[in-house]
Parts: C-alpha cells; sequence; structure tokens
C-alpha cells in the first residue's frame, strides 16, 4: 500500500497550489482520504477529508473557503487545491487513508511521505 503526495512547491502569499496524492495497492474506494499538515515545531494538524464517494467533506476552520478537496476513484487520486494561500499555511502536507470518514484520523492505516508547501509574503 502507497500514498504518494506531489504537487507541492514555493508560492507567493494570495497564490494557489493544487496536491495531487497518488494510490495503490489498496482498493481505494474503501477508504475515507485526505490531508494533514505539519509546520516546523508545531504538531501534525487536520486539514480536510472527503468521504468514500466524495459526497461528504470536511474541513478544518483555518482552511475552510479555501481550500477544496477532491477525489478521482477511477484514476485513485486525491486532490487539494489551495487557493489565498497564507504564510500560515507553509508546512509539509501528508495524505493519509483511514477506514472511518466520520472518525477520521482515530485509525490512520497508511501515511504518504509528504509534500511541502512554502508560502512567502
Amino acid at each position: 500500500v502507497q500514498l504518494q503526495a506531489s504537487g507541492g512547491g514555493l508560492v507567493q502569499a494570495g497564490g494557489s497550489l493544487r496536491l495531487s496524492c497518488a494510490a495503490s495497492g489498496l482498493t481505494f474506494r474503501d477508504y475515507a482520504i485526505g490531508w494533514f499538515r505539519q509546520a516546523p515545531g508545531k504538531e501534525r494538524e487536520f486539514v480536510a477529508v472527503i468521504s468514500y464517494t466524495g459526497a461528504g467533506t470536511k474541513y478544518a476552520d483555518s482552511v475552510k473557503g479555501r481550500f477544496t478537496i477532491s477525489r478521482d476513484n477511477a484514476k485513485n487520486m486525491l486532490y487539494l487545491q489551495t487557493s489565498s494561500l497564507k504564510s500560515e499555511d507553509t508546512a509539509v502536507y501528508y495524505c493519509a487513508a483511514d477506514l472511518s470518514y466520520f472518525n477520521y484520523g482515530q485509525k490512520i492505516v497508511r501515511w504518504g511521505q509528504g509534500t511541502q508547501v512554502t508560502v512567502s509574503s
């Protein structure tokens, strides 16, 4: 089972990035899948999650209205479209799979390797 995150980079404040996460070795549609992030010196925090079919989404308050999570089950892909980026969004972003959508994050079965997002002010 592998999750491969990509799409990070350096962007100016107010800009946008599209993060991607490619999954392999699992039945993708059986998992709620989402994003966490970890800034230097801080704990890893929840960003967003999407349900098995994509019908449900949840976001951290800090990104609500600026980030959009989506998935393509036919391609085993997860996406995070970010916009209006702020310096406080600077972090390593990780995709992660959990069997539960409603209790997402409590039993993560696989983490991706992370992709760095750096927002310059």
